[in-house]
């Protein structure tokens, strides 16, 4: 059974008196283990795609099941349990809380699932070692880098150990250097961990290190391409 399966999904915003396709009748599957980007052009589908896939919306037509389960005829409530519990999110404003350090960042969803505190503390501190952070854990977002501050996101979307991973353009503020540590980085806790990364990006850096790229334009998949 794939991790990831989307059976002829579609979604339609309003704009005034018009509706505006995002995504047209898009089918796939997504195996556990891959490591894929969602390519494509501004406006192309690519991050409405993700959010689909990451319970944050509905679609209007078609179905998304992740694991089996059909989420989108999941209530709110269990859709927002659904995501604690098995999915980890990497933004590309990084989206940490500005009062929160950067340990503390880090611990939110473990914090959510009612993980005790030493516990919470072991696991992130294990990660930061393993990101090359420790050391920042009491500095608030506002005394990190960029870099930095994508680097707590990651552990923060990992310290729960979900089962997917996605990221929305998580090199968007990145200068290169940082953009392919971060990526060797998110292969690496694939190839190690098993995690499944699904990405949406047009940076060409993430493309080439992406063993599959899924191509849209116009909210349609125009191509599917794996590598070795």
């Amino acid at each position: 059974m794939p991790l990831i399966e989307l059976d002829k999904v579609g979604k339609t915003y309003r704009s005034g008196n018009r509706n505006v396709p995002a995504v047209v009748d898009f089918s796939t599957r997504i195996e556990a283990g891959e490591f894929t980007v969602l390519a494509g052009p501004s406006g192309s589908g690519k991050t409405t795609l993700l959010n689909l896939i990451g319970c944050l919306d509905q679609p209007t037509s078609g179905r998304v099941l992740i694991d089996g389960q059909d989420v989108g005829s999941q209530s709110t409530a269990k859709l927002a349990d659904f995501r604690r519990d098995h999915i980890g999110f990497i933004f590309q404003s990084y989206n940490l809380i500005p009062v929160l350090t950067a340990l503390e960042n880090a611990e939110f969803t473990l914090m959510l699932q009612g993980v005790s505190p030493a516990e919470r503390r072991r696991r992130v501190m294990e990660i930061f070692e393993r990101l090359g952070i420790a050391g920042l854990e009491n500095r608030r977002p506002d005394d990190l880098s960029g870099g930095q501050q994508q680097r707590v996101a990651v552990a923060r979307a990992i310290a729960a150990r979900p089962s997917l991973v996605l990221a929305d353009e998580p090199t968007a503020n990145l200068d290169s250097t940082n953009s392919r540590e971060l990526l060797e980085l998110m292969r690496q806790l694939n190839r190690e961990d098993g995690m499944t990364f699904v990405f949406s990006s047009h940076d060409p850096q993430v493309i080439e290190r992406a063993r599959r790229v899924i191509t849209l334009r116009d909210g349609r998949l125009i191509e599917d391409r794996r590598r070795p």
